[in-house]
């Protein structure tokens, strides 16, 4: 930071999701202490040109205080980049008594409803002549260009301030893209901005440190998770021109038309630098040429790479390629000095889809019983695309609701109408049975919510967990030390409904550790082969997010005992891949976790030392136990004062945990049908008699036998399990 005496000089920072479009500036105490400003006063940011913002503190998490966070508009106004030093003072606002607007792009129909409805939006906001400001109108963003404004100082605008709008932009220009529009990719942001934009807007630190630059970059990942955004974006945060290549498009018939165009583009983008080339589906113009059938992909290839090698005569130009087929892309351009760098943009996780769900939902008028990070817990497998697609098939099914109410016949529809319309959280249920996510066979990493004490009772296999699997993830030193190998892995058995996900889940999450979930059915693939790949590639994402727990749900579907398949082999082909990644993949990095409830058919091969070391019996809860799993279920139960836990833990004898569950959502809803406020002991007495336990006496013998012989060799021929 500057002297106390003049202007602060901070870094500027990207903005939070909640602050976009809305003329803020996070700083933190000290920055504010030192400018003598409260949260809602008006301060001058400098960069290339002075502009201004609301003052607003950051967040108590926030470990960069020299920062300023702004959105990308913002930026724009101001002449900076991420990371850029600005000056920063405090100014005072005038009331304004005349503001012209022009739309920065387009045409918009202007009226005297239209232009109210945009001057209360504006009220309040500090505005300064030549700055673009947005208004968000019915869930769609329209950015203003600030015009003449009386007086010509920074101005606020109150109910006195006469307003004027035009209907035509004054020229046209290409929409900014900004960082603040891509949810989700954090860490993959922030990797492409050293190796793009940095290069593309200081190129003197390469040539002073005197070694070149990335000439290209490979993206590549599922269709819809923001391949061709994250292109966009960094063409428009570095300011460089962007020229793109959609594959099929530049493909000719006639020989040499082809290699003519991607010369001319590189040609153009050279002349025009800095300049990024983006090839969309770039598999399509690059196939390996011993695959391909015809000569022009052959010539297509060896003119990209001479194009992308003359790193020296094409000037400051970087090339992005993007594809959801990278194997099928030519080996030749996969090296330094082409594409120095592949980046995998994969399905996003739970907090990514929140971002993502933040950002196209930020013009929506929500209701208030929407809880979006709830919402993405549940959109397991949607990409980017498929979010977007969600939020404008849950504002279709608002409007529907809505048109009984709508006289279609009418020019306009009223302020009064469009101002009461909000978007349920049944609109979203209902728009996620038509949006059907892309990626559900995509193994996503993702951090597990689940911890020991959402789990109930189990407390022996809780220490068994954290004495082997989690010792060896923190500190497998301490192994070594006694001079033995850390496990690599653990089988977790029982009757169904007794815990064994949630206790998997709960040891990544207590661990620190990234998750896998992998349900066994999804793996299986009626193509020789397919079966095998994802098995592969479920290893490969877990070594590059290590520390990792890959969780098999259901195993006995992939790792069925050897001479028991009546696929005619495929099975065993996925166990012996199964076995070599294991062996190979498994580390104390990495810990492999079975879940089964029937591991008489696992192949005893799985069992053996230095692959599933463990063999953890997961039992029907004890009384003590069922009591634990009561309370953590009825913690936020409304219940009567007649209602004892411990009765009911006691007369719940071989309840599984998911029969406890039932339970307690059984009484809750008895209470309801009795339209009462609280549950009270009457309803359990009630759900005691609809709810039966899942255990008998044949299934508990049956378990125990298994569990008398797995340790020397899994049983093959015992009967049928009883629950099954």
């Amino acid at each position: 930071m500057a002297r106390k005496d003049g202007p602060l000089q901070m870094r500027v920072g990207e903005a939070k999701q909640r602050d976009v479009g809305k003329k803020r500036a996070r700083i933190g105490p000290e920055a504010m202490d030192r400018l003598k400003v409260t949260p809602g006063d008006i301060i001058e940011i400098a960069g290339s040109r002075p502009s201004c913002a609301v003052v607003w503190p950051n967040d108590e998490d926030e470990r960069s205080p020299e920062v300023v966070r702004i959105d990308g508009q913002t930026r724009k106004n101001v002449g900076a980049a991420i990371n850029d030093a600005v000056r920063i003072r405090r100014i005072q606002a005038k009331a304004a008594k005349s503001v012209i607007l022009a739309p920065a792009s387009g045409s918009v129909t202007v009226d005297k409803e239209f232009a109210d409805f945009v001057k209360n939006r504006l009220k309040g906001l500090p505005l300064s002549q030549g700055d673009e400001i947005s208004v968000m109108i019915l869930g769609n963003s329209i950015d203003f260009k600030i015009g003449k404004t009386t007086p010509r100082s920074v101005v606020r605008m109150d109910r006195s301030t006469s307003l004027s709008i035009l209907t035509e932009a004054p020229e046209s220009k290409k929409a900014r893209v900004t960082y603040e529009e891509v949810g989700g990719l954090e860490s993959e942001i922030r990797a492409m901005r050293e190796i793009v934009e940095l290069p593309l807007r200081h190129p003197e630190l390469f040539s002073r440190l005197g070694v070149e630059s990335h000439s290209g970059i490979l993206l590549y990942g599922p269709p819809g998770c923001g391949k061709t955004l994250i292109a966009k974006v960094l063409a428009s945060e570095s300011e460089a021109n962007m020229y793109s290549i959609n594959g099929p498009e530049i493909m000719n018939k006639y020989y040499g038309e082809t290699e003519a165009r991607l010369r001319d583009i590189f040609k153009e983008a050279k002349d025009n630098s800095p300049s990024i080339i983006f090839i969309d589906e770039i598999d399509a113009i690059a196939p390996k040429r011993e695959e391909a059938y015809g000569d022009v992909e052959k010539r297509v290839v060896a003119q990209l790479l001479a194009l992308m090698d003359g790193l020296t005569d094409r000037g400051n130009v970087i090339v992005l390629g993007a594809t959801n087929r990278p194997d099928s892309v030519d080996p030749a351009l996969r090296r330094p000095g082409r594409f120095d760098r592949e980046a995998e943009i994969s399905v996003p996780n739970a907090d990514g889809r929140l971002e993502i769900l933040q950002i196209h939902t930020r013009g929506m008028p929500l209701s208030d019983g929407i809880d979006l990070r709830e919402l993405a817990s549940e959109l397991h497998g949607y990409t980017g695309a498929d979010i977007k697609s969600l939020c404008r098939e849950a504002a279709m099914k608002a409007i529907r609701r809505y048109l009984p109410k709508i006289d279609l016949e009418t020019d306009r529809i009223p302020a009064e109408v469009l101002e009461t319309m909000e978007v349920k959280l049944v609109d979203f249920y209902d728009a996620m049975h038509e949006v059907v996510p892309t990626a559900m066979r995509e193994f996503y990493v993702e951090r597990a919510k689940v911890w020991w004490d959402d789990v109930g009772g189990l407390d022996g296999v809780k220490q068994s967990l954290k004495d082997n699997l989690i010792a060896a993830m923190e500190d497998p030193g301490r192994f070594s030390k006694m001079g033995v190998r850390p496990p690599k892995g653990a089988l977790i058995y029982g009757p169904p409904g007794c815990g064994k996900t949630m206790v998997a889940r709960a040891l990544a999450a207590e661990s620190g550790a990234n998750m896998i979930l992998v349900r066994g059915p999804e793996v299986l693939s009626k193509w020789v082969g397919e079966s095998e790949k994802a098995i592969r590639e479920i290893f490969r994402k877990a070594k590059s997010a290590s520390p990792c727990v890959v969780i098999f749900d259901e195993m006995d579907s992939l790792a069925k005992y050897r001479g028991g398949d009546e696929t005619g082999g495929t099975g065993e082909t996925i166990l012996g891949q199964l076995l070599t990644e294991m062996d190979d993949g498994a580390s104390s990095r990495v810990v492999i976790v079975g879940v089964t409830s029937r591991p008489d058919l696992l192949d005893g091969s799985l069992l053996r030392t230095g692959r599933l070391d463990l063999l953890l019996y997961v039992q029907p809860p004890d009384e003590a136990g069922r009591l634990e799993i009561i309370k953590i279920l009825t913690e936020r139960m409304p219940l009567a004062p007649d209602v004892k836990l411990p009765e009911i833990a006691v007369s719940t004898r071989n309840y599984t945990g998911a029969d406890l569950a039932a339970l307690c959502r059984e009484a809750a809803v008895h209470a309801m049908q009795q339209e009462a406020e609280k549950v009270s002991s009457a309803d359990f007495a009630a759900a005691l008699k609809r709810v039966r336990p899942s255990i008998t006496k044949e299934v508990d013998q049956w378990y125990s036998s298994i569990r008398s012989g797995i340790s020397d060799a899994v049983p093959k021929n015992l009967d049928r399990p009883f629950y099954v």
